[in-house]
C-alpha cells in the first residue's frame, strides 16, 4: 500500500519549475512506480484545499558521471510530475514563499 507521503518525494525548485507556479503548475519528484491518479490523490491529501486538474509525468534519465579517476557511472534515474491545479483551487503555500 502506497501512502501519500511516500509517493511525493520532494518538490523541484528550479527556474523553469517556478515559472509554472504563476499558472498553478507545480513540479515534484515522485515515486517511479506511481500512477497519475495516485499522484493526484497524494497531492490533494498532502496539501489541503487543493484540487488537481491534470498530472503530466516524465522519466528523467540518469546522466553519465565520473568522479576522479574511477570508472564512469550514471546519476540516478527518477520520475518527475507536473501537477496542474484547477482555477478555483487554493495555491500550495510552500511554493508561494519561493517567488
Amino acid at each position: 500500500m502506497k501512502f501519500a507521503e511516500d509517493i511525493i518525494i520532494r518538490p523541484i525548485i528550479s527556474e523553469s519549475s517556478l515559472d509554472g507556479v504563476k499558472n498553478k503548475k507545480y513540479t515534484f519528484e515522485v515515486l517511479p512506480s506511481a500512477t497519475k491518479p495516485e499522484i493526484a490523490k497524494a497531492v490533494e491529501t498532502v496539501f489541503e484545499g487543493v484540487k488537481v486538474a491534470a498530472v503530466n509525468t516524465s522519466r528523467v534519465k540518469g546522466k553519465p558521471r565520473r568522479v576522479g579517476n574511477r570508472a564512469p557511472g550514471y546519476t540516478r534515474t527518477w520520475k518527475k510530475a507536473v501537477v496542474t491545479l484547477t482555477a478555483d483551487s487554493k495555491s500550495i503555500e510552500f511554493f508561494d514563499g519561493m517567488i
